[in-house]
């Protein structure tokens, strides 16, 4: 429907706003495209208007004058997610959170910022000023806000020491405007924080973030490689296990991606090794080698303190190589492969990811992310899949959820597909609060758009916004 976006630019007065075709295309986009079902469903979506706000001020009156006007907004850090999240699927406002980007302060194991931080812009300057960083951050550090990773993300590179976003201490608290006439800005801690993390703004805009942070240390990358992949899978599970260790990364790759698709690395990386990839703090290496030195399968392939300054140039860090950078790397260089995101449950998941290996051959490469779940050192896995089909790539998932390996489906934009599997009443309830004209990104919560939907059907809920069907 046609939105009266000419009233609502009369009323912003002073605030950014931009209609520039090109612009609205590009900022009403994510990495959607990682899927092939996505990009077919998605390919059209479009905002309206893009308005960036400078402060809580004016992000209120944007909110009100949108209430009053019928008009949806999409919250957006920097698009990093995957998955439609932060795609306006009716149109309206792209909300472009990324001028709000205050670090606001910083305490012994805390920091304060606005939505639109960006992640490595906080480290920089709780390094400089207090010698802490970040506990957790995805792949997309240099990019993504921490806004956009609460709203969007679950865990990531430190998970391995800290587990995910939603375990407890992870995030401290929130400050969220609601979507109301008169927006009101409520603040958060507690479980109240379950509302609204991974709830992709559907609930409320989050204005400011108080997270935990950590003492900062200088990071060593080392890839270790192995001729076996369950004997790299069992390394880096008991690495992970380690608790004097410090590690900040962790994660395996099968071969031959390593060699075929970490190009700028690729003379460190024999075609035939299964690679672990390995951040550990400086102090910890020696330790490290001495545990690695006992596998006598292992082979140290790279270690980034070995090399020179000139050397090191142009590499990127180990972090750039491990969760979706990892299917970023092999996009580029196979446009015809996709991923799928999967729960190795604790205390089988060895058993269980060799089971899945040899089901699937190479249409489906092992990619684990190890990690600490529920206190367990478990792994994640997002593998890279040949995609051929929709109905194959739906069968895959099936035949993982079959043996014993849930998937947190990267090939849906609506929470509930994604991996809740259900309505989280929490997050319904709160959004009747904060939303109560349905407003924050339609679509994305199924459990608004259509309480009768049948998630027992194994059909695709598709949004009617969209305006048409899968192909």
């Amino acid at each position: 429907m046609p939105f009266d976006i000419a009233t609502l630019k009369s009323r912003l007065g002073s605030i950014k706003t931009d209609d520039n075709p090109a612009i609205l295309k590009q900022k009403s986009r994510d990495f959607y495209w990682y899927s092939p079902p996505l990009k077919r469903q998605l390919d059209a979506v479009t905002g309206d208007l893009i308005v960036t706000p400078a402060d809580d001020a004016q992000l209120a009156t944007v909110l009100g004058e949108c209430h009053r006007l019928g008009i949806p907004v999409t919250p957006r850090g920097t698009g990093t997610g995957n998955y439609g999240q932060a795609m306006p699927l009716s149109g309206g406002v792209v909300l472009d959170l990324s001028a709000m980007n205050a670090v606001k302060s910083i305490a012994p194991g805390r920091v304060v910022t606005g939505p639109g931080a960006v992640l490595a812009d906080i480290d920089k300057e709780t390094r400089e000023k207090s010698g802490q960083e970040l506990r957790l951050f995805p792949s997309t550090y240099h990019t993504a806000t921490l806004g956009g990773f609460i709203a969007g993300g679950s865990g990531g590179v430190g998970s391995i020491r800290w587990g995910g976003l939603r375990d407890y201490g992870n995030i401290i608290r929130m400050k969220v405007m609601t979507m109301e006439a008169s927006p009101r800005v409520l603040d958060l801690s507690g479980d109240d924080l379950l509302k609204v993390a991974h709830a992709y703004g559907t609930n409320g805009i989050i204005t400011e973030c108080e997270v935990p942070l950590a003492t900062a240390h200088p990071w060593v990358d080392v890839l270790v490689g192995f001729d076996d992949l369950r004997r790299a899978s069992e390394y880096a599970n008991a690495l992970g296990e380690q608790d004097g260790l410090l590690l900040k990364e962790l994660a395996v790759v099968a071969a031959p991606v390593p060699h075929d698709v970490f190009t700028r690395h690729r003379k460190f990386l024999p075609r035939a090794k299964h690679v672990v990839i390995v951040m550990v703090a400086d102090f910890a290496l020696q330790p490290l080698l001495a545990f690695t030195a006992r596998w006598k399968s292992a082979e140290v392939l790279y270690r980034s303190d070995a090399l020179s300054a000139e050397d090191k140039k142009g590499l990127p860090p180990a972090f750039e190589l491990a969760w979706n950078h990892t299917t970023l790397r092999a996009l580029r260089v196979d446009p015809g492969i996709t991923y799928l995101q999967v729960l190795y449950p604790f205390p089988n998941q060895l058993d269980l990811v060799e089971k899945i290996h040899a089901r699937f051959g190479e249409e489906v490469t092992c990619h684990l992310e190890f990690v600490r779940f529920d206190g367990k050192v478990t792994c994640f896995g997002l593998p890279m899949v040949k995609y051929t089909t929709d109905a194959r790539l739906e069968e895959i998932m099936a035949i993982h959820e079959e043996m014993g390996a849930p998937i947190f489906n990267p090939h849906r934009y609506t929470l509930e597909e994604g991996g809740m599997k259900q309505t989280d009443e929490a997050q319904l309830a709160f959004k009747r609060e904060a939303d109560p004209q349905g407003l924050l990104n339609p679509g994305k919560m199924i459990a608004w758009e259509d309480p009768a939907y049948d998630y027992k059907s194994g059909k695709t809920w598709l949004f009617k916004g969209l305006g048409h069907e899968l192909s």
